[in-house]
């Protein structure tokens, strides 16, 4: 049975399409701007420094001599094609899954680029507390967390709502 796209479809891809586009000028901007490896402090606690995570959130499987590479690079296509249908299919009717569901879209897609065209994720922005610091990431990780973050609030909205029913 084919999946009708809606309009409203579309906006939300189109809105993907922003995220990948400015997650990818972000690193092309940072990787032609940043000596790899040296930050350029902001503030006490932010600063971008140029990195190149070879494997998944956190780094996890980054030492695993490459075949990682093409595993998330598969996962994050898999994810993104589901993403597309899970789109298409509720875009009419909930818009806050909607969006939720094009920035994690927009996060893979900038990632999946990274990993097929480079053989890593470039990373930039680092968060820290004193000595204490949370593991660099981009505009893509970024937009995914935001994305799952609202998935989160929307599904546990909509069974409050259906609870108070």
């Amino acid at each position: 049975m084919p999946i009708k796209i809606s309009r409203q479809a579309c906006a939300w891809y189109l809105v993907a399409l922003i995220v990948v586009t400015l997650d990818l000028l972000s690193k092309v901007w940072v990787s032609a701007h940043l000596a790899y490896g040296e930050p350029v402090v902001f503030t006490s606690f932010f600063n971008f420094t140029l990195l190149h995570n070879h494997g998944a959130a956190f780094s996890v499987l980054a030492q695993q001599g490459g075949w990682q590479r093409w595993f998330f690079a598969a996962l994050a296509l898999i994810v993104s094609i589901a993403l597309v249908i899970w789109i298409a299919r509720v875009a009419s009717v909930n818009k806050r899954e909607s969006f939720a569901l094009a920035f994690i879209l927009g996060g893979a897609l900038g990632n999946l680029y990274d990993r097929i065209q480079l053989g890593y994720v470039v990373d930039f922005i680092v968060v820290h507390y004193q000595e204490h610091y949370w593991p660099a990431f981009n505009l893509a990780d970024s937009a995914i967390t935001l994305g799952a973050l609202v998935l989160i609030a929307d599904m546990l909205f909509k069974k409050e709502k259906q609870v108070h029913a």
